[in-house]
């Protein structure tokens, strides 16, 4: 790699994904140096222990000055501020990027900050709903989707290089434009976060007293509303970084609840099945999951090496044993997903069998 030095890597945040990115690199690349500064000094001491970090307590900021690439791991605002510092004290040879949801921001300053020859921003399209250098797992990033926002005077040779960089990871690499990702991502995940948060809302305030809704909210509804679980000062901060891409979508999905309220006031079936039947369409077409949004599912995903034969091994273990699978596919997008490998069955009973059967075979299993 020309433009990439991979002798020495900082990571400023080891949270989730900085500790998983941390294994992936250490296991990836045996000798390259690893060090990391933290909010906590108790994650640096558990990486520390790992022996995945070199250093056994937090560092100034100036240790990472000789680094050939640095990661930004930190909410967006403290990246922003690390990279006015870094523009001052690393040379044109070290890298920099970032690992933020929302790429407009940390773009903008990359240029303000005279970093835009060698800053690329990236996104990994991974993680698990429970965060901290302590649920870190390399794992997450294998055949995770992993987005690449060059700016428009990245040097020469830097995005092909990131690429391989992500590819030795085991993660896809998709190149986009900032606009394009912080777009996507507000439809495929922020303004969803929308939905899931103001359907629990609605359910919690129309309850009766003696909790009926809640009582039998399982199912679809538990599946449709997961990630409204999540961390409720990180959505706060991703909101508020991609405000203009939310806020330009919102009014098209009030335009789309406002077409089934027509057909419901109309009573109008034939409406209502028209758009059910375009929305089925779509959702069947996306990758992997094609048993729809709202219907309960019989599905595990399991941790695999991203290794040839693994998805064979799996079936071939499954098969043998009678089950029959529904689905079977590697997860992409694994942003709220445990494990790599996602496996549908048609019945309960045998989702349950099939369970036993891999953990008693040494596979890791994630279950809702």
């Amino acid at each position: 790699m020309n433009t990439l030095n991979l002798k020495k890597v900082g990571f400023l945040g080891l949270g989730l994904i900085g500790g998983s990115m941390a294994k992936a690199i250490h296991a990836a690349y045996p000798d390259t140096e690893i060090i990391a500064s933290a909010h906590s000094e108790r994650t640096v001491v558990a990486a520390f222990a790992d022996q995945i970090i070199s250093n056994e307590s937090p560092l100034p900021l100036s240790a990472f000055a000789d680094c050939g690439l640095i990661i930004l791991c930190a909410p967006v605002d403290v990246n922003i501020g690390y990279m006015r510092e870094l523009a001052r004290i690393t040379g044109p040879e070290t890298v920099i990027t970032d690992v933020g949801s929302v790429k407009g921001g940390i773009m903008k300053a990359a240029e303000e900050c005279g970093l835009s020859d060698r800053f690329l921003g990236g996104h990994p399209m991974a993680g698990k709903e429970k965060g901290g250098y302590e649920n870190s797992d390399p794992l997450i990033l294998e055949n995770a989707y992993y987005i690449l926002t060059p700016t428009a005077s990245c040097k020469t040779g830097l995005l092909s290089d990131m690429t391989s960089f992500v590819q030795a990871l085991h993660a896809v690499p998709i190149v986009m434009t900032t606009d394009g990702h912080d777009k996507a991502t507000a439809a495929v995940s922020h303004v969803p976060h929308i939905i899931a948060s103001s359907l629990v809302r609605l359910v919690a305030k129309s309850d009766d007293s003696d909790e009926h809704m809640k009582t039998i909210a399982a199912g679809g509804f538990r599946d449709i509303t997961r990630i409204a679980s999540s961390d409720p000062a990180l959505w706060e901060t991703i909101f508020l970084e991609n405000r203009e891409q939310i806020l330009s979508l919102l009014p098209g999905f009030e335009d789309e609840l406002k077409r089934y309220e027509e057909a419901l006031q109309a009573k109008d079936g034939r409406k209502l099945r028209e758009l059910f039947a375009d929305s089925k369409e779509f959702r069947d077409s996306i990758e992997l999951r094609k048993t729809g949004a709202v219907t309960s599912a019989y599905e595990v995903n399991i941790d695999v090496k991203d290794e040839s034969g693994a998805i064979a091994k799996v079936s071939t273990l499954l098969a043998e044993n009678g089950l029959s699978i529904k689905n079977i596919g590697v997860v992409h997008n694994r942003e709220f997903e445990d494990g790599i490998l996602h496996i549908e069955f048609y019945e309960n009973a045998s989702l349950e069998e099939a369970a036993d059967l891999l953990s008693a075979n040494g596979y890791v299993l994630h279950r809702r």
